[in-house]
């Protein structure tokens, strides 16, 4: 994967872009989330995506009550099981989600220079004149001359299927806005985004409670995305909520920040959550448009040199209805990978998209492009700089690791961990070889019965950049003897000839625990 590795701050052979690319076991080091809905939800079309490079399946509970999600995810079992693809649940929360129900489901014309009201009352018949939605404090949060945004689930961004308002007065629990540009509301949900405003809603409002201690805990979900995540006090009380469920206490929590107020508050958010999600379809709305890419480059930096891992979401819109996505967005990919991002969330593409497959794949291949002329060698300096001196023993063990491996031109790099700590911190540093993860389970009682950790650790390294896991048998613990590493390390390598990421006469970087030393050794493969 590391040998055509290019740099554009060298001159490059223009020719040498037209040659066709290596085939590779892993499609792309960059992960890609994918949304399951009614275009992808069939055993056979979830197989097809785990195939095409999906790692995480993500169940947006905005729509669709428990039971349509239940179906899905154990389609999603199925296609698990035939294609012996591993793949993690990520449970998508509402949150203070503004949203207009259009009941009858008929195309609702809104012209421009026109009046539309917003108003609470819910019993009323939605029109080209009035909007019914799901909040009482509109009227109290928005002034004349704020800016409204009304469109299908997820904004597309074009004209014609997403209305811009401004606030033109308020009258009572009503909010009177002049229409910006004409638009036909398709659909029977439309979400509304008040621009740079508060929203007086709890972050995890009683839905998503009842949906996480009911469908999240039964299915055991490896990452919880918490939307519109305002404060780092949001995370807490979330965190909070999953631990007293006991079996979700080791559910990851991914902030998505998707307005101004998470955006302010951003470093605190970073130090709470697991990892965050940048969503870029409600930011570009609260920000102005030459202000997006500062956003995602300085928040990529952080979380980069935070070691937690970090999703872009709304690359590839146009792929919804079409086979190819635009210059633009093929760019945009590519800058995602380059800027540091782990992960690709792909939303209303593969959700409600004609081509769910065409498009994990067609973003698959720009992300291993993209990772063929990320200067790693840049990169390398950047954290270890960052990081500074001393370094934690673990830091240290990670950083020396990666530096090996790049130096003997290692084909991969195998790590053996029981909490996946170890892995994640050697994935910091982005090698441009895969790291194998070999989660080694641990044994645990709650007093009542015995089970084994691993499988979470496992699953929630499909969300990190070039971390790919494999579960050990739980009879050869992380920390041991020489002697039955040895026998992990086989397995390890073994499963590694067979899928083609290392062959005859490589060299493995392996870094492991040996009583209490950390150790990190370099070995060459024999015929």
């Amino acid at each position: 994967m590391h040998s055509n590795h290019l740099l554009l701050e060298e001159p490059i052979r223009m020719a040498s872009i037209l040659e066709p690319s290596k085939a590779s076991f892993f499609p792309a080091m960059t992960k890609i989330v994918g949304t399951l809905g009614p275009k992808s939800r069939s055993v056979e079309v979830i197989a097809s995506c785990l195939n095409a490079g999906m790692s995480v399946a993500r169940f947006d509970f905005s729509w669709g009550n428990t039971e349509y999600h239940q179906e899905t995810l154990e389609n999603l079992k199925a296609a698990v099981k035939s294609t012996k693809k591993l793949c993690a649940v990520m449970l998508d929360t509402v949150g203070p989600e503004l949203q207009v129900a259009n009941k009858t489901g008929n195309p609702i014309s809104l012209l421009g220079d026109g009046l539309v009201v917003l108003t609470p009352d819910r019993g009323q018949e939605p029109s080209s004149q009035l909007l019914p939605i799901n909040f009482d404090g509109l009227s109290k949060a928005v002034k004349k001359g704020d800016t409204i945004f009304v469109g299908q689930y997820l904004f597309t961004g074009s004209e014609t299927t997403s209305v811009w308002l401004e606030v033109s007065e308020v009258k009572g629990e009503d909010v009177v806005c002049s229409v910006k540009n004409s638009a036909t509301l398709a659909g029977s949900l439309f979400t509304l985004h008040a621009s740079q405003i508060h929203i007086d809603l709890p972050t995890l409002s009683a839905q998503d409670k009842e949906v996480i201690s009911s469908w999240g805990l039964q299915n055991k979900i490896d990452f919880l995305s918490l939307s519109y995540t305002r404060h780092a006090e949001d995370v807490r009380q979330a965190r909070e909520f999953l631990n007293k469920l006991g079996d979700l206490s080791q559910t990851q929590i991914f902030a998505k920040i998707e307005n101004m107020e998470g955006l302010t508050h951003f470093d605190e958010i970073l130090q709470e959550a697991d990892g965050i999600i940048l969503s870029r379809g409600n930011l570009g709305i609260d920000l102005p448009p030459e202000k997006v890419f500062l956003f995602q480059k300085a928040a990529l930096y952080k979380c980069n040199m935070a070691g937690k891992p970090a999703v872009v979401t709304r690359v590839v819109d146009s792929m919804t209805d079409n086979l190819r996505p635009t210059r633009a967005e093929a760019t945009d990919v590519a800058n995602a990978v380059l800027d540091g991002s782990d992960a690709i969330l792909l939303g209303a593409e593969t959700l409600r998209g004609l081509y769910p497959v065409d498009t994990i794949s067609t973003v698959g291949r720009i992300c291993a492009e993209a990772e063929k002329v990320f200067n790693q060698d840049l990169y390398f300096k950047k954290t270890v700089k960052y990081v500074g001196e001393p370094m934690t023993h673990l830091e240290s063990i990670a950083s020396s690791a990666v530096r090996a491996a790049i130096k003997v031109k290692a084909s991969v790099i195998i790590c053996f961990t029981s909490s996946g700590r170890a892995a994640r911190l050697i994935a910091k540093y982005r090698p441009t070889m895969p790291v194998l993860s070999v989660v080694v389970p641990r044994l645990k009682t709650n007093q009542l019965k015995w089970s084994f950790t691993g499988a979470f650790e496992a699953r929630q390294s499909l969300l990190v950049r070039g971390l790919y896991p494999m579960l050990a048998d739980p009879r050869h613990p992380a920390e041991s003897t020489s002697a039955t590493n040895e026998s992990v390390l086989k397995v390890a390598l073994d499963h590694g000839k067979a899928s083609g990421v290392v062959k005859s006469h490589d060299r493995v970087v392996v870094c492991q625990k040996v009583g209490d030393a950390s150790v990190v050794k370099i070995i060459e493969l024999e015929d």
